[in-house]
């Protein structure tokens, strides 16, 4: 995924509150008991998902409508209070999708905002309690229907909150009927329990608080009874067992402690049943369930720690004060808390992570509350599974997939502990060790790589210690940590881990301000420079290894050669590579000799990967040592560089698996190469004509394009393109006539597809080249000629065993006019009788091309025409006179129809279509855009076929029969693909294309005011 995505809109507050309050006043108007009419039902549609818009909208910083928040829900929820009110009372039914929008609505509220926050809002008086009772026990009301699972969620929710009111349920109780509303209460409530939905959070929170009351608190042991009954037997589906479970902790967390202590011998046992059941035991939700129950049994055995015993634990450290204080304490551990602590050892190493984040949650809780030598001991064993399964692998890269785990759950815990002051400062230095190779963890399995998380979290260990622990304390490591802190966040292959990183190095900066240049180096390293991958490599990276910065820049130039030229991932190689060049630049002289000598022994690997970044690097060393060395040493070192391809055996470098290494050596020869090594007989590597011969005859064509830049041989085309012709201005002519023969299909002998395409990208990157000097080298004519042979090619449909092959040369024309246009817009200025080289009907000729390839059926080339037709959109006019005879025909068509929406693609039809039909009405582009639609239609390509269909019937509709002022009419559009048809009879490609159409839209009745009209029926 790339990097470079926007980011969302920041709010400094609720922007819209006016506007939200008038449209949620406008909803709550609506009589709950009248079903609304099929257009009341849709204007009521789009006020509620106005309403639910805005709420999204502000999800990521929902704490802005706290302030608001009264004003926003109260009114909802009174509305909903009066709505059970009455139907209590009167048994009225309502109206279902009316009362189904205003529980929503409230949903809506508590998914924002939290269910702890919005329920401060509902009514909680004493006669709420039999109001929400009834209204959600009522038979045959709304809320017993399945799709109501809003409104029983917020009722449930209602119910907890009465619940928590220090009254008796006894005195809801009729005479002679003991304990009947809270056996109500209960056994409708556990009915929940197995829902799938929401209902089962709200039933949960409304029996753990039930259960949490002085008067009803008896009946936890009966069901706990019951839910170990069901757990040992297996007689229980998984959802119920989740409901049980989510009670049970919520008890457990909250409950008094004399309840939980009597009933801790059989919430053991619980949580043992669950392992005997394969179901239980392989759901990743009742895992972590189990480990925040066992967790909290054992947090509820220890004593509680208080604030003062908090600060007692961040200031001593492992000094006496602490100590005394624990045996004055005299703190008492109970055995099973043994136990407890074993089995979050183990869930720390579980598969899922929301079961590691809730053991070592549940590790560093327990720790906190015993005395220091028991949670010495119980990090001990957490760093001890950092080495699990670190004894028999070699480095770091050579751990099993399955210590990624382990690693992470071993990392959270020690942040989770590190937040709490609990890593005294001898294990400091063996954490930061191990913090050290877990930024860096990085594993390659299959086409993709784990250990992004661990990384993640080796971050947010260190930003906890920023908070934690004292800056003496941190010292003898913050040059380390500022380092490798800085790697991580230029060079990371995720944006999340290089923010993270960043977050980490911003929190010591801020705190303990230990970090050498710690204030410039944030500056250069913040959240925003580091978010896009390209800028963090190439414009962050340098600018922190400027001279004044000493200490990061060796490290940085190590981290490159050592980690990023070796990463999986080629993009992350080729970044690294240029970020290494530029580097160098900085001390050439320091850093060129350091450079070379690990990107050659590189080349001694056995690993692909390492040989491609070790060529790369060394390209790169190339390149700088050609900007800044002299001639004669220029040469020495170009040599130097060129006899480092020896290292590499040649059946690698030419292997058919190898196309990126051989593509590398091909650019490292063509920036290397000299006068010596050109002759036979005074090359140090004669293999290397054979390695560009191969590259040459390779069908890849990045392979093509780096041979094509050291040696001119079959890939003839991709040669011509890459001619600086400014320096061989004599020759230019004599390339533009070979391009122009080659990209003829008539040519004999016969070029290949690929050559082809070739010389229609060279033509472009000719045109590129010369740029505003054209006048100099080409005469308008010959310009001209370049452009008809790209507006040719647009019309290729060539076709072989591989399929349409002729949509290569459409795409590689359809880049060549797009840039060749913007070149020549661009320097408008600097060309006399600029008309004669870019007549206006050229770049209209090439946007008429271009939509029609637009609205084709290929995605590929579709997505293609979409883009560099923005592209030339956006292009602006030449600054010459009559500017606006370039100006595009229907600009304000083409802006409102593909430039106001860019979250969908033009390969996607569902979105393109419904717009290309527009196109039809204007008349430059009519004839292009008609006969790619009818094109399109006649491939019955079903993704294609259904939106174009449904989009061409609903704007034919829509045309009147006819039309004496210029915009299109029924008419003039049967009359076209006749035409088209009859030109073209002996063309099976387009005339069945163009029956098709007709069959569409006749089967659509879009064609029905023709045969209406007595003009119409007479012409067709």
């Amino acid at each position: 995924m790339s990097d470079e995505l926007l980011e969302g809109k920041l709010f400094t507050s609720f922007e819209k509150l006016e506007e939200f309050l008038n449209v949620q006043q406008s909803c709550l108007k609506l009589n709950l008991y009248e079903n609304p009419s099929d257009e009341d039902d849709k204007k009521e549609f789009l006020l509620f998902k106005r309403l639910s818009d805005v709420l999204d909208e502000y999800q990521e910083q929902s704490y802005l409508l706290d302030p608001y928040l009264e004003a926003m829900v109260t009114p909802v929820v009174n509305c909903l209070r009066s709505y059970a009110k009455s139907t209590v009372s009167n048994r009225q039914q309502g109206s279902e999708v009316r009362v189904e929008r205003l529980s929503t609505l409230l949903y809506n509220y508590v998914k924002c905002r939290g269910y702890k926050t919005i329920i401060r809002f509902f009514p909680h008086e004493i006669a709420d309690l039999s109001v929400a009772l009834d209204f959600l026990l009522l038979p045959q009301s709304l809320i017993q229907n399945s799709i109501q699972w809003a409104l029983r969620y917020v009722v449930l929710i209602w119910l907890s909150l009465i619940c928590m009111i220090p009254f008796d349920l006894a005195q809801f109780d009729e005479v002679g009927r003991d304990d009947h509303t809270a056996s109500v209460l209960e056994s409708s409530t556990k009915a929940f329990l197995g829902k799938a939905g929401l209902e089962r959070e709200g039933a949960a929170l409304l029996l753990s608080r039930l259960y949490m009351r002085k008067d009803t608190a008896d009946r936890l042991s009966p069901f706990l009874e019951w839910a170990q009954a069901r757990f040992e037997t297996g007689d229980v589906d998984v959802f119920t067992a989740l409901g049980v479970l989510q009670v049970i902790c919520e008890v457990v967390k909250s409950g008094p402690s004399n309840q939980i202590q009597q009933e801790s011998i059989r919430l053991y046992a619980l949580a043992e049943a669950i392992d005997r059941h394969r179901t239980f035991s392989n759901n990743t939700a009742i895992r972590k369930y189990k480990t925040k129950l066992l967790s909290r049994i054992a947090i509820r055995s220890l004593p509680g720690m208080n604030l003062e015993r908090r600060k007692r634990r961040l200031l001593a450290g492992e000094g006496d004060f602490y100590e005394k204080s624990i045996q004055q304490n005299d703190i008492k551990v109970p055995g099973e808390v043994e136990n407890v602590l074993e089995h979050l050892f183990n869930a720390l190493q579980d598969k899922d992570t929301i079961v590691r984040w809730s053991a070592a949650k549940g590790v560093a809780r327990i720790s906190e509350r015993l005395p220091l030598d028991f949670s010495d001991q119980i990090l001990e064993t957490v760093l001890s599974l950092f080495s699990m399964h670190s004894i028999t692998a070699a480095t770091l890269y050579d751990l099993p997939a399955i210590a990624e785990s382990t690693w992470h759950g071993a990392c959270l815990a020690c942040a989770e502990m590190t937040r709490r002051g609990l890593v005294g400062q001898a294990r400091l230095s063996e954490l930061i060790e191990w913090l050290s190779k877990a930024l860096y963890f990085d594993l390659r399995k299959g086409a993709h790589s784990i250990g992004s998380n661990v990384r993640d979290a080796a971050a947010y260990v260190i930003w906890a210690l920023a908070r934690s622990q004292d800056p003496s304390t941190l010292v003898p490591f913050s040059q380390e940590l500022a380092q490798r802190l800085t790697a991580v966040a230029l060079y990371d292959r995720e944006i999340h881990i290089r923010r993270a990183a960043s977050a980490a190095f911003q929190e010591h900066v801020g705190r303990n301000n230990l970090f050498p240049c710690g204030i410039d180096v944030l500056r250069k390293t913040d959240f925003y420079a580091v978010s896009i991958r390209r800028n963090s490599f190439l414009v962050a990276a340098l600018q922190v290894a400027k001279s004044r910065h000493e200490e990061y820049q060796t490290f940085l130039l190590n981290h490159v050669l050592d980690v990023t030229l070796r990463h999986w991932d080629p993009a992350m190689r080729e970044l690294g590579s240029q970020s290494l060049g530029s580097i160098c630049l900085e001390n050439l002289d320091v850093f060129g000799p350091v450079a070379l000598e690990k990107s050659t022994r590189i080349l001694n690997s056995i690993d692909v990967s390492d040989l491609h970044g070790g060529l790369l690097a060394l390209s790169e060393i190339a390149i700088a040592y050609r900007k800044t060395a002299d001639h004669d040493s220029r040469e020495v070192h170009m040599r130097e560089i060129f006899r480092c391809l020896v290292h590499i055996p040649f059946d690698i470098l030419v292997g058919p698996r190898n196309a990126i290494v051989t593509a590398a050596a091909c650019r490292l020869i063509s920036i290397t190469i000299t006068l010596p090594e050109l002759q036979p007989e005074t090359t140090s590597i004669p293999q290397w004509k054979k390695i560009v011969d191969h590259s040459l005859k390779n069908r890849i064509p990045l392979v093509q394009e780096a041979g094509a830049d050291a040696m001119a041989s079959q890939s003839l085309g991709i040669l011509l393109g890459a001619i600086d012709y400014s320096v061989h201005d004599n020759a230019l002519l004599d390339a533009v006539a070979c391009l122009l023969k080659i990209a003829k299909p008539s040519s004999a002998p016969k070029p290949s597809i690929e050559a082809r395409r070739n010389c229609y990208t060279a033509i472009s990157r000719i045109i590129s080249t010369i740029g505003g000097n054209i006048p100099r080298y080409l005469s308008a004519g010959v310009l001209t000629s370049l452009f008809e042979c790209l507006l040719n090619g647009l019309d290729d449909y060539s076709t072989d065993q591989r399929g349409d092959v002729g949509s290569w040369i459409r795409i590689a024309c359809i880049r060549s006019l797009t840039t060749s246009i913007e070149v020549l817009m661009r320097n408008a200025r600097t060309i006399a009788a600029f008309h004669t080289y870019l007549p206006p009907s050229v770049v209209h000729s090439a946007i008429s091309g271009i939509l029609k390839q637009g609205v084709e059926r290929l995605d590929n080339v579709r997505q293609e025409a979409g883009e560099c037709f923005l592209r030339l959109f956006y292009t602006p006019l030449p600054e010459v006179q009559n500017a606006a005879s370039w100006q595009l025909p229907g600009s304000p068509i083409l802006k409102e129809l593909f430039t106001s929406d860019h979250s969908m693609g033009w390969n996607e039809a569902s979105w393109l279509f419904p717009r290309a039909v527009r196109l039809l009405d204007i008349p430059e582009y009519r004839s292009s855009v008609l006969l790619g639609l009818v094109f399109s239609l006649g491939s019955k390509t079903e993704s294609i076929y259904r939106p174009l269909a449904a989009s061409l019937i609903t704007y034919v509709k829509l045309l009147p029969v006819t039309n004496k002022e210029r915009g299109y009419d029924l008419h003039t559009l049967v009359e076209d693909l006749i035409a088209r048809a009859k030109s073209n009879l002996a063309s099976n490609a387009i005339v069945i294309p163009v029956l098709q159409t007709f069959n569409v839209l006749l089967e659509g009745d879009a064609l029905t005011k023709i045969f209406d009209d007595p003009l119409g029926s007479k012409r067709f």
